[in-house]
């Protein structure tokens, strides 16, 4: 394998983890309304687990208010139940068309909780990144045993790694103060 190729493939790697990451934080819930926090939920639609966002509209009219519009009326039970089954700790409201959810002021003691939780994803995002530039370092390694680089190319590119991986996990870092400012926001 070609050392750009490597390289490619390691920062390809690293991109698609602060991605990951960055959809993880979307589903840590602030004091804002926002869709993304039920729009993964797993709903028992005629016995297959489908996700909300395929089942229906998910909107916020207001900066507390998710509201859900099933486009088939007769889901909106099992909707709901997967509402209180989740772990939002917001009780839905039903009046039969849609369900409406009232995102509350999150207290202190909660803000703290929800940035260790976005301490921990980070932390999880850091540790993917590092994993990818050790495959990528092992795969360099592995061209220059096999005298396809030289020792200096070898070099180069383990500090081209580094480079990539600095820049990617300074993304993160960045991703995750914003996203702890969010929620300390009141």
């Amino acid at each position: 394998m070609a050392v750009n190729e490597i390289i490619t493939q390691a920062e390809d790697k690293m991109r698609k983890s602060v991605d990951v990451c960055m959809r993880d934080f979307n589903g840590v819930r602030t004091g804002r309304a926002n869709p993304a926090l039920v729009e993964g939920l797993r709903v028992d639609y005629y016995g297959t687990s489908t996700p909300l966002k395929q089942l229906a509209g998910i909107s916020t009219p207001e900066a507390r208010l998710i509201v859900i519009q099933p486009w088939d009326i007769s889901s909106i039970g099992a909707i709901e139940k997967s509402i209180q089954k989740s772990e939002l700790g917001i009780p839905p409201s039903n009046d039969g068309k849609v369900i409406r959810l009232s995102v509350p002021s999150l207290t202190k003691e909660r803000r703290g909780e929800l940035v260790k939780v976005v301490h921990r994803l980070t932390e999880e995002g850091r540790v993917a990144i590092r994993g990818v530039r050790r495959e990528a370092n092992e795969n360099i390694k592995l061209a220059e045993k096999s005298s396809s680089i030289t020792e200096d190319e070898n070099f180069k590119a383990q500090d081209d790694i580094q480079k990539i991986t600095d820049k990617y996990i300074k993304d993160l870092e960045a991703l995750s103060k914003k996203k702890e400012n969010d929620i300390m926001e009141v």
